[in-house]
């Protein structure tokens, strides 16, 4: 009975400890999600549809089908948190997932799609998971 007390004491205390030092390192290294103060959208410039890796223009074709995409959070709203893309109504964007050859995971390639589903006149690239974005021409 000692032996499960003390099991279980040493575990709430590093479940504490763990919660304490969690908060310190989150308020320490929060980002600011807030849109640039200016007012001007962040877009790096364009990227023609010619210049995209292979893996993102099947992502273009796929959004222009409606899919079905590979990935499940593919569609989902985009937020825009970082305010780098032209500020719209929650829910203009929506972004998918340009695979990364060898990639084990969804990588950090994102295509980013304004205005209604399906429409591509209106989409970003970035290679650097939403650090920066090339608004995408034909």
């Amino acid at each position: 009975m000692a032996r499960k007390w003390l099991r279980n004491g040493v575990l709430m205390g590093a479940l504490a400890f763990g919660g304490l030092c969690g908060g310190l390192v989150n308020s320490a290294f929060a980002r600011d999600y807030s849109a640039p103060s200016n007012g001007d959208n962040q877009v790096q410039g364009t990227i023609a549809v010619a210049q995209l890796p292979r893996e993102a223009v099947n992502t273009l074709n796929l959004i222009a089908a409606g899919g079905p995409y590979p990935y499940e959070k593919d569609g989902i709203v985009f937020g825009n948190r970082e305010g780098l893309l032209p500020p719209h109504r929650r829910g203009y964007y929506h972004e998918y997932t340009v695979p990364t050859p060898r990639a084990h995971n969804r990588g950090a390639r994102r295509i980013v799609c304004g205005g209604p589903l399906q429409r591509t006149d209106n989409c970003f690239y970035s290679d650097d998971h939403y650090t920066s974005f090339n608004r995408i021409v034909e």
